[in-house]
This record gives C-alpha cells, structure tokens and sequence, in this order.
C-alpha cells in the first residue's frame, strides 16, 4: 500500500514517468534538474505548489533550482546518494517483495521495547544480525532513533534535515525494509523515532523559497518554530508518518519532544489520519515524549508516553545525583517514587523548578499508557561523560529495579547493551563542518556549567568533543561475549525476568490500575495494581541500604520473582536492603 498519494516530493506514476511536485509559495519559478539528463520546468499551480510530470523512473537522480539561483534537494525525498547536500533518488516503494505479508504487529500489552542507534551497531544490516539474539531475550519492539538524513556519517538524528529519506551512511530504503522483514518474521515490531518539532542547522532550505513554513513568533530552542497552521505544512509531517507506517510496514512511531509544537491539534490531525488509514486487525502504537505531562493526550489519541519522571525519581535514589533537572527530585524522593508507581506521572499540576505549572492528572489511567525505563538515549548522553548506569550504582541495587522496571505493569524500555552491563558510554556525537562543529562544541560545554563537577573552564575540558570521532566509536556497544561470565549473567538475569513478565503479566496487563501504594521506609514502597483478570500484583521494593518491616503478604499469593541478599528463605516478614519482592494472588 503506498502512502495514500502524499502530495509532497516525487512520486512514480508509471514504471517510466514520475510526478514531481514542490511547495515554494515564494519561489517565482522552479526547475528540476534531473542528473545526466534534461532540465524541466515545473508549473506554478495554485497556493504555492509547482509540479511537473516527467518521462523518468525509479533510481532517477534530481535537484531542484529555484529561481535560477539556488539549487536543493527535495525536501520530501525518498533517499539520498550522498547526504542531505546531494541529489534525491525517485524511490518505487512498491517494489521491494515482503516476505510477511499478513503481518499485523502485536497488541499493546506485550510490548517490552529495546532502543538502539543503528549507526553505533553499523548499520541497517548489523542490527538484523542482532534479531535472533534479542527475540531469545523477550524483546517485543525494536525503537529505531530518529532515520531521517542528517548531515555526516554520524549523528544521534535529532539533527535530521530530510525526514522522508533514511540516513544514507546507515543503509538503502531497502536494506532497511528488510531489516523491518526479517523483525516481523522474529515477532518483534519496529518502532521509528521521528523528529516533527524542528528541523537541524545544516542541510535545510525550506526557509528560503517557503518562508511560511515557520513563524519568527513561535520561539522554540532551535529558531523559529513550525508553522503548523497551514495545511501543507501538517500535510508533509503526517505524509511522513503515513510513508512509514504504509511503504516502511513500520508498527509505531514515538514523537521526539511534542511538548515543542506548539499546536496541538496538529497531533490529533496526525493521530487521527495515522488510525483511519490503518486496516482492521492491524496494531499500530503511537508513543510521545512530552515534558508536560498532558495526560489529555494519553486518552483519546496516543497510546503511551515516555515517563520520565518515573525515570528520574529511581536515578535519584539509586545515585543520590541532585544536580540540574534531579533537584527536582531531591526532596520526599519515596514519596515521589510511591506517587509515579500508583498514578504515572509525579508532575500532574505543581510547579517545576522553573516557577511553572507543569502536568495534568494522570491516576485514571491504565498503567501501561506509561513507558517506564532505567537508562534510554537522553538520560545517558545527556551526561556530560555519557556513563551508564551501570558506573553510577552498585549491583544490588541496579538488580532491584531492574526487576520492578521488568515486572511492573509500565510498559519497559530497555537501552541497547543495557541487559548485558554494557560499560561503553553512550556519548553526544555529530559530524558537522568547522564552524558548526565549533558551536556545537561550545554549547555542550556551556549546557554543564550549572553541574558542580564542571563549574569550571579546566573541568569542563574533560568533556569529550561532540564532533571527533572517538566520541562516536567509543558509543559502539559490541554483542555480548559467550566467555564473559559477567556479561552473561547480567543477558540471563534480564531473559529470566522478562520470560515471567510474559508468563505472569503481559496476559493479566489490559485495564491494570494502581489500587494504592504504601510507603514503608525511605527508598522502600509497596505498591498494588488490580489487573485486568482480577488478580491483585503486589511489588515490594527496597532500594535502601537498610532491611524495613513488610506487610504480611497474603498466605495464597504467590511469589513472581525475589531478588535481594536472603529475601528467598524468609517468610516475609523484612524486606532486606536492595531488594524487590513480586507477588501475585490470582483469582480461583
């Protein structure tokens, strides 16, 4: 199925002739210049589109010259040779053979996601070759950061200039295609990270021949923000996601920072064109990340959200780091930790640190509407040295969460080499010329000075320059090694839990809710879910370095998982320190 005609960039009509069409409200006239072969000129139509149909194929290389003077990619192109700099490629979507023709994804409740950058793995070629391991782990979804053209070989995406094309350095649209092939036939769904709340500094001339993509009065972090009154321009990021969805047979996207666009019923608009174009029995998900915590959004058109206060509440306790954005955290942190547990977010309304009103109330939801995580792509190269988690906490209590993250009724994410004790950083890396190598340089160390540790100059040299390139080999996590017996065993502690999350969890999962949590010592809780069966789940958990009194745990419930220094053989009288006791009473 293509795309639903998108109106947006080329677009084949016969095996020999393809329809190009550009959206340049302040171009006077537009040329596309097809590679070794003639120049044709597009006819101006109405509300600023020009377009042309031209007696060329599949694999036919282009640019468009606007004015006589200004020569650019396609905004919307399928693919790029060479970069965003580079020609585009007129791509026939519909030829690639799928091998899995009736597939039609997964149910939300069984989704246990594993996010990786294709390009520290090696490409769309490497990451297949990891399948067979990943589906022996219990991963349900893969989550691709963003695949959008970027400028260089190495980017973490966000810099993305060129949504429509995948990053020519990390493989062809159809060696990702068959990544995506070989994924369904596993079982595991693939999810893509995509970027609509701005576009990166270099490679992008929307702004030069349709200035009214943006609005100099919506400020956001990066210039201008996206026009999203004006059809066209909603047109080219829903076209976006209906290419992946429909040519890609892609199972979800997550939104990057919604919270940054600045009309909301853009989002429903997309939502609801993603759901109408989609056939009855398919799954698709669709995940935002969003810093105000609107829960409005979670009830009527997206599936989930990112939880990153759930996140930060279980860094700071199992760190005690109180710096930037976890101060917010630092205070009645087992509070917090009981408040995310029982109604998902900790901010449903009170003010963050910055003075404003942040979130909406979030307990009428079901638990999985939430995507909990220990580590993802943000809370690791975010730091200034991209450390792990596995540097920052002892083992004892890294294990303790890890069971609550794996067993709680939140929907797990996991990050790549997190369930082997990967120690490679996850560092900030870029690709970029002289000058804006330069300032990227400059505001990634500028970004840390509010954090002691790099208060000053001399101290914020330490911090590895985005744009060499050990930052990003560095970031490349290798496979497990079947002669590590650390590695091992952390690959088998999470394959045990995430084989009892399926076993025990994921049937009872629709319609779980929080029925209370209790709080019974610093840094322990005890919290209860009713799930959708009736079963009550009970998770106890302790991330103190002192043993606390448990509440008698029902005489019929039976225990899921139990990790912590003697917790085994006791009748449950203690929770010990570092601990996490998982309990189920079932219905007769």
């Amino acid at each position: 199925m293509s795309a639903l005609k998108p109106t947006h960039g080329s677009r084949l009509l016969t095996p020999e002739q393809t329809r190009f069409r550009l959206w340049a409200p302040d171009a006077d006239q537009v040329e596309v210049r097809i590679v070794d072969a003639d120049k044709h000129q597009l006819t101006r139509c109405a509300q600023g589109w020009f377009e042309a149909d031209v007696s060329v194929g599949a694999g036919a290389l282009y640019r468009y010259l606007i004015n006589a003077e200004l020569e650019v990619p396609d905004p919307a192109s399928r693919q790029q040779l060479h970069g965003p700099h580079g020609p585009s490629v007129v791509v026939d979507h519909s030829a690639y053979q799928w091998t899995t023709q009736n597939w039609s994804g997964r149910p939300w409740e069984q989704v246990v996601i594993y996010e990786l950058h294709v390009g520290a793995i090696g490409g769309f070629k490497q990451v297949e070759a990891w399948l067979p391991r990943l589906h022996k782990l219990g991963i349900t979804a893969l989550e691709l950061m963003p695949l959008n053209e970027f400028p260089g070989a190495r980017n973490w995406g966000y810099d993305g200039v060129l949504p429509f094309a995948p990053q020519s350095s990390y493989g062809t649209p159809d060696e990702l295609k068959h990544l995506i092939d070989s994924a369904h036939a596993q079982g595991i769904m693939v999810f893509v990270d995509v970027v609509y709340n701005h576009f990166g500094p270099d490679g992008n001339f929307l702004a030069q021949y349709a200035g009214c993509f943006f609005n100099d009065e919506i400020p956001t972090l990066w210039g201008a923000g996206i026009d999203f009154s004006r059809q066209p321009v909603r047109d080219f990021f829903i076209e976006n996601a209906l290419m992946w969805v429909h040519d890609y047979r892609i199972d979800g996207l997550r939104l990057d920072a919604v919270h940054a666009i600045s009309d909301q019923l853009f989002l429903n608009e997309l939502s609801d064109r993603l759901n109408s174009s989609i056939v009855d029995g398919r799954h698709l998900h669709l995940i935002l990340e969003n810093e105000h915590n609107d829960a409005q959004l979670l009830e009527e058109h997206y599936t989930a959200q990112w939880n990153d206060d759930g996140h930060n509440v279980l860094h700071a306790l199992l760190t005690d780091e109180r710096d930037s954005y976890y101060a917010e955290f630092a205070a009645n942190t087992t509070e917090k930790l009981a408040r995310f547990l029982e109604s998902g977010f900790v901010f449903q309304g009170e003010n963050s640190r910055h003075g404003n009103a942040r979130g909406k109330p979030s307990g009428h939801l079901d638990a999985n509407r939430f995507v909990l995580f220990l580590q993802n792509h943000d809370q690791i190269g975010n730091r200034a040295l991209g450390e792990r988690l596995i540097h920052l906490t002892g083992e004892a209590q890294l294990k303790a969460a890890t069971a609550l993250l794996l067993l709680c009724p939140m929907v797990p994410l996991l990050f790549m080499g997190e369930e082997w004790g990967c120690t490679a950083p996850f560092l900030f890396f870029t690709d970029h010329n002289n000058e804006l190598a330069q300032a990227v340089r400059e505001g990634r160390r500028h970004e840390f000075r509010e954090f002691p540790a790099f208060a000053d100059e001399a101290q914020r040299e330490r911090i590895p320059d985005p744009n060499a390139l050990s930052s990003f080999t560095r970031s490349q996590p290798l496979e497990p090694q079947a002669d590590n017996p650390e590695q091992q065993a952390w690959q088998g502690y999470y394959q045990r839990l995430l084989a009892l999350r399926q076993h025990f969890i994921v049937p009872r999962l629709k319609g779980a809710r929080s029925v209370g949590v209790e709080v019974l010592a610093d840094k322990a809780v005890c919290a209860r879910w009713r799930m959708g069966d009736g079963a009550l789940l009970r998770i106890d958990l302790n991330l103190s370095d002192q043993p606390c009194a448990l509440v008698a745990v029902a005489t019929n419930a039976q225990t899921v998982f139990a990790v912590g220094a003697g917790l085994e053989s006791l009748t449950h009288q203690q929770l010990p320190a570092f601990s996490c006791l998982v309990t189920l009473d079932a219905p007769l």
